[in-house]
């Protein structure tokens, strides 16, 4: 019995083979960084810890993917192809025309099944989306948002210079096109108590998100979350990883049933953190340990789930 959703398998499902992740830096930025929005990005960032080595703006994007694919290879023998993963910043952040002249090359690239864009929902309308649109036709597209959180309070702390309001929008407006929408949330920013994040699985589940990525919050040396975090721990809910599992557990059995888990938990290489609460459990085996929790608990995905018409508003306090 599968327990929860998981998006392992998903693309042999609906495209007969499997595609492997190759990340890319296409030198964009962030409008919390450059001025547009804000300044000095998200309180808990340092993306050079969230993306591996061969992905840097120095290279040339053709450079980067074949080193990825020939790091990818040896670990991913059985991928029929590769999708080009825009992963560190906001990967919409410039005119229509800049993205035209940034894809293109990408997706001539015979072995370049598709792309995966991650970026914010302030950095999207619908000029964009229809260009991603009709990529779809013939590509596979999918668009990753960074949301966060669903309560416009920790927005505003972390510096994201969004609301939820347009998070909500921009899921909306990619589903209806057709586009494959992806959403990333982090659990344990500060000032959000347990229920609250465990709300957010309802307020998600009303929207057409079709893959969600979860993360537990990690400090990471040098931001300012890591000052934050040693000033005023107690606004930080943390998280065993024990405690974790079973956090994880009580979101899924709220969350719709039918929604993709892409990920459950992040992994920041040792040198970004001052300390490794769990150890160096990599995700594979946090996983495992997941699946025993559910079978432990007789539970699953979407168990609890609220009809999406019963209404649901963010606390914005």
């Amino acid at each position: 019995m599968q327990r929860y959703r998981s998006f392992t398998g998903y693309f042999i499902r609906k495209y007969g083979t499997r595609l492997q992740k190759v990340v890319v830096d296409a030198g964009f930025t962030c409008p919390n960084r450059d001025g547009t929005a804000g300044t000095g990005g998200c309180t808990y960032c340092d993306n050079r810890a969230f993306h591996p080595g061969y992905s840097t703006p120095q290279k040339s994007l053709t450079r980067q993917i074949d080193e990825g694919i020939e790091f990818h290879r040896v670990r991913y023998r059985k991928a029929g192809g590769y999708l080009a993963y825009f992963q560190p910043y906001s990967n919409t952040h410039a005119p229509l025309e800049e993205l035209r002249r940034i894809y293109k090359p990408v997706l001539e690239d015979t072995r370049i099944k598709g792309i995966v864009i991650g970026t914010r929902p302030d950095c999207i309308d619908m000029e964009k989306l229809k260009y991603f649109a009709d990529l779809s036709q013939d590509k596979i597209v999918m668009i990753e948002y960074g949301v966060e959180s669903c309560y416009n309070r920790t927005l505003q702390r972390i510096n994201r210079c969004h609301t939820w309001e347009q998070s909500a929008q921009a899921i909306a407006a990619t589903a209806a096109l057709g586009i494959h929408t992806g959403v990333h949330m982090i659990f344990g920013l500060p000032g959000e108590s347990r229920e609250e994040m465990l709300a957010e699985a309802s307020l998600l589940s009303q929207l057409p998100v079709t893959s969600l990525k979860m993360h537990q919050l990690q400090i990471i040396r040098d931001t300012a979350m890591e000052k934050e975090f040693a000033e005023r721990p107690r606004d930080f809910v943390t998280f065993s990883l024990d405690q974790y599992l079973d956090f994880v557990i009580d979101f899924l059995e709220r969350l719709r049933p039918d929604m993709f888990i892409e990920r459950i938990a992040g992994e920041v290489p040792p040198r970004f953190v001052r300390s490794t609460p769990w150890g160096l459990i990599r995700n594979v085996e946090i996983l495992r340990l997941l699946e025993k929790r559910l079978e432990e608990r007789n539970t699953y995905q979407g168990v609890r789930y609220v009809n999406p018409k019963e209404n649901a508003t963010p606390c914005n306090h």
